[in-house]
């Protein structure tokens, strides 16, 4: 069984062998559906979330700006929904190309160029039908939004800073829309529906499963930022 984590249940701990939690949030495991693929059911519905938010219409051109593990959850469920153009932006090379493999048709690493005008180059210069970001900073969110078409939509779902300076002129003078997307709300019985179909792939970014008891050392490389890992998954 699952345990899913909601607004009206919070309590400290769950690294643990055993954790007890009320009945109502727990969803069972689809047969077939490996422990360490399950483990990753809360950052793929926060990516489903973010996608019901804002989707796509059947081939809109869609910006992802950051492949991390939510960002790579945004490309394989943007993918599913129908999307044209899929081009996801980080300055990870390791990240895209796992992005690549997940489905985007494009990548940019803005440290080797303008990203948006690579953008605008690949839609003839209209810019994104949509775009999602995954990181939460000045320069990735500006990015985001001045990237898209007049009337584009922008979803924010990265939250790495409380406070960020937002181009208000770009939003307000091209009409843009901004949605806000936090966690999830009931998409877990889909991402598990979608795990068992093969739909959603959790392998690809798992970057080591290793037992409980060596948590501390594989958090403090996590910590350091260490560019190998993306998702560690600890065994009880």
């Amino acid at each position: 069984m699952l345990g899913v984590s909601c607004e009206d249940y919070r309590q400290h701990g769950a690294f643990a062998e055993f954790v007890v939690v009320p009945q109502r949030i727990l969803y069972r495991v689809p047969e077939g559906v490996p422990f360490e693929h399950a483990a990753l059911v809360e950052p793929f519905a926060i990516a489903l979330h973010a996608v019901r938010r804002s989707p796509p219409s059947l081939n809109d051109s869609v910006v992802v700006v950051g492949a991390g593990m939510i960002g790579l959850g945004l490309v394989q469920a943007l993918n599913r929904a129908g999307s044209g153009q899929l081009i996801v932006v980080d300055v990870a090379a390791e990240r895209l190309a796992l992005a690549t493999q997940l489905g985007a048709t494009h990548t940019i690493n803005p440290g080797s160029g303008n990203a948006v005008e690579e953008i605008l180059k690949l839609t003839q210069g209209r810019g994104a039908d949509l775009a999602f970001e995954a990181v939460g900073l000045t320069p990735t969110v500006d990015l985001a939004l001045r990237c898209l078409r007049k009337g584009g939509a922008v979803t924010l779902v990265g939250n790495v800073t409380p406070r960020i300076e937002f181009p208000l002129q770009a939003a307000v003078t091209r009409e843009l829309t901004v949605y806000g997307s936090c966690a999830s709300r009931g998409e877990y019985p889909a991402c598990l529906d979608l795990l068992s179909r093969g739909s959603l792939k959790a392998a690809p970014v798992i970057s080591a499963v290793a037992p409980l008891a060596d948590g501390a050392g594989w958090f403090d490389r996590l910590y350091r930022k260490d560019a190998s890992l993306l998702k560690v998954i600890l065994r009880p």
